[in-house]
């Protein structure tokens, strides 16, 4: 069993695990400045993927899919420390010092960060207030994350153009998003909010694309996939479930039978 050690605050998290690898994926709906002390993280947002290992610094930006493995180093424990980079306290920063966001051409979902002391210095300070989320310290928790925004800015001026835009996702290609982040089990309104539309507006633009409701056709693309991975790559069926947006391997197992006859144990014995 993975002993998982998390504490968090409204804008700082420490994240420690022991033992075993960590799997997982998450929308992400702020930015993250983070940090990895020991152990390796992989991401992935089912078109790149990014390694971070210890001393590694990362920009992770908000309105994205990822998946996520976390890797602790031999003997030891996976740690790392993020800043979460909540809109209103930005957009408060950008109206005191009159930042605006210019037009940038880096879309990437993850920004690596060359070392600098000064990232060092300021993580390593945030040891003593892991419980800046308790009733009295708001004015001790805003002068943290205008300090980390600051050492952002000065290290890094071109992130100006991330940190301080404010727009909401676009209409984009619905068909081609869904193709590409099927496998993300986030809600629907998760999907409808990052190809710019209504839920409402999801659901019906997508039965007119796709001609089947948008639960039904991310099942069967679900499984779909499953059947080639597991016939055609020889993965099991306890590799795949997860990372295809299942979440309990005996549904899994129950909707692929249902599909294609056959249970996913058996094909992969066929």
């Amino acid at each position: 069993m993975t002993d998982l050690n998390e504490k968090a605050s409204r804008a700082f998290t420490y994240s420690c695990y022991h033992s075993r690898n960590r799997s997982g994926e998450q929308f992400i709906p702020e930015h993250v400045f983070s940090y990895q002390i020991a152990g390796t993280l992989t991401v992935q947002d089912g078109n790149q993927t990014w390694t971070f290992r210890e001393g590694d610094f990362r920009l992770v930006r908000r309105n994205h899919l990822l998946k996520f493995l976390k890797e602790p180093p031999v003997g030891g424990e996976f740690k790392s420390v993020s800043v979460f980079l909540d809109q209103k306290t930005l957009r408060n920063f950008s109206m005191e010092y009159n930042y605006k966001a210019e037009k940038s051409t880096n879309s990437e979902a993850i920004i690596s960060l060359k070392s600098n002391p000064l990232f060092s210095n300021f993580l390593n300070s945030l040891g003593p207030y892991q419980t800046l989320n308790e009733p009295g310290n708001e004015n001790l928790l805003n002068l943290k994350l205008r300090e980390a925004i600051l050492i952002l800015l000065q290290t890094n001026p071109e992130l100006q153009s991330v940190l301080f835009d404010f727009s909401v996702p676009g209409k984009i290609d619905l068909e081609a998003f869904m193709l590409q982040n099927f496998h993300f089990n986030v809600e629907l309104k998760r999907f409808a909010y990052l190809t710019g539309r209504s839920l409402a507006t999801f659901k019906r633009d997508f039965e007119k694309i796709f001609h089947l409701s948008p639960s039904r056709w991310l099942q069967q693309r679900r499984l779909q996939e499953a059947h080639y991975l597991i016939k055609e790559k020889g993965k099991a069926p306890s590799e795949v479930y997860l990372d295809l947006g299942f979440e309990d391997l005996s549904h899994f197992s129950f909707a692929f039978k249902k599909m294609f006859g056959v249970a996913p144990t058996k094909m992969l014995l066929a």
